[in-house]
């Protein structure tokens, strides 16, 4: 299957720029991608990787539900060595984003994950920059009521030529 028709039936929506797979699940779809900070319309992106697996999605947007935002604010506030890796995040998303940059694209995208420069805007992007590889307290912390990602049945199935959602998908227990 073509990754950015897989990518677009997970997000439930066309992509608005090529995106590479950064990261599969154990059937080899697309758990994470890293976009362009260019969208294909000249719109600046702020975020490099983004989260498409539906399943992570969902136990994100669990924690994110149940004031995981603002306890991982809370946390890199009394955490000195937690806030500042952290901030170290923002600064090395920053960083290894502008460096992908045209030098004469305006306006430019700004901020770290999740186009914030400071705290916690999105646990999803948090998430994504972790499982992405990169050194991310969030998404450190995040990690362990995601994974495993352990779907039975794939999200994302080709019917008639067409990638579509599996209809048979269920979060695994």
């Amino acid at each position: 299957m073509d990754d950015g028709a897989v990518v677009a039936a997970q997000i439930g929506r066309p992509l608005r720029a090529a995106a590479d797979v950064t990261v599969r699940c154990h059937l080899g779809l697309p758990v994470v991608t890293q976009v362009p900070p260019i969208l294909d319309d000249g719109t600046p992106f702020p975020t490099t990787y983004w989260l498409t697996c539906p399943l992570a999605g969902k136990r994100v947007g669990r924690l994110e539900g149940s004031g995981g935002v603002v306890a991982m604010e809370r946390r890199a506030d009394a955490v000195p060595e937690f806030g500042e890796r952290l901030n170290a995040a923002h600064r090395r998303y920053a960083a290894n984003r502008d460096a992908l940059m045209p030098p004469d694209a305006h306006p430019r995208p700004s901020g770290g994950v999740g186009g914030t420069a400071k705290g916690v805007k999105c646990l999803h992007a948090h998430y994504a920059d972790h499982a992405a590889g990169n050194d991310n307290p969030v998404g450190e912390t995040v990690a362990p009521w995601v994974e495993p990602l352990d779907c039975i049945e794939p999200c994302i199935v080709e019917v008639d030529g067409r990638v579509v959602s599996n209809g048979r998908w269920r979060e695994p227990r």
